[in-house]
């Protein structure tokens, strides 16, 4: 039986009911773990309550907030787990973005700065929080991110984010051979699309779920809760031989030619 309990875990990137870090936090909530969670901090606080209110039924531990292009907040987070837990278990890391005039037209056109802040936020971040943990995952741990189809294959519309999210996967096998020593498990879930925030800056999002559901063999897209069920297992003694691994939950639409 699936069973988290004893374990401290933090949750980046829930934006609201529609992320997918949201249904990997109820499922991990629903596991026994004890969570903690972090949100992008605006100038107005508005985020912060929405998240805080949002998150309430899960009786998180933590709170704190965390932008990753911030080095000093994410350094500060880290020092909260510390203070508060004085160990880590499982970190699950959902950031992704890049600006939407870089998600239409052509890839060849996507600007310096645009390129710089979708591997920033996107790709680097699982990097620099993952080397953060590092020292607090002292009984071993999980490090679960999420990526998509269009990290290896290309794509409309994805663009930009597609290269990050290549980089993004590559990263997990490198984190997974320097942190295997120390026990700790490095993998990436790919979900198949999933109508969210971040999601919905990509063109014709509707007309590619409605795609997977005409051609995914289980004839549908999946649910968030479904890739939160998939993050519970990863983050479980039932994953422990476990690592360096892309895992599709996508309604098998992965497997699929013409």
């Amino acid at each position: 039986m699936l069973n988290l309990t004893g374990k401290n875990a933090l949750v980046t990137g829930i934006a609201n009911n529609r992320s997918i870090a949201w249904g990997i936090a109820q499922q991990l909530h629903k596991a026994g773990a004890n969570l903690g969670i972090t949100y992008l901090p605006d100038d107005r606080g508005k985020m912060e309550k929405k998240v805080a209110e949002l998150v309430e039924p899960l009786n998180p531990s933590l709170f704190v907030p965390c932008n990753v292009q911030d080095d000093a907040q994410v350094e500060s987070t880290f020092e909260v787990v510390r203070d508060k837990w004085g160990r880590l278990d499982i970190l699950i890391h959902c950031l992704a973005f890049a600006n939407k005039d870089d998600l239409s037209g052509n890839f060849s056109q996507t600007s310096r700065s645009g390129f710089k802040t979708a591997l920033e936020i996107s790709t680097y971040s699982l990097v620099q929080l993952s080397g953060a943990a590092k020292p607090l995952m002292t009984e071993g741990g999980s490090i679960i991110t999420l990526t998509y189809l269009g990290g290896v294959r290309a794509v409309p519309n994805y663009n930009v984010m597609g290269v990050a999210k290549a980089g993004l996967e590559a990263s997990v096998r490198y984190l997974a051979a320097e942190l295997g020593p120390q026990n700790i498990r490095v993998n990436a879930i790919s979900a198949g699309p999933i109508r969210t925030l971040a999601s919905s800056a990509v063109g014709g999002i509707l007309d590619m779920i409605h795609h997977v559901e005409e051609v995914a063999p289980l004839r549908r897209t999946v649910t968030q809760q479904e890739v939160g069920n998939t993050a519970a297992f990863l983050s479980s003694d039932l994953a422990s031989g476990i690592t360096g691994q892309v895992l599709y939950v996508d309604a098998g639409y992965e497997i699929m030619g013409m």
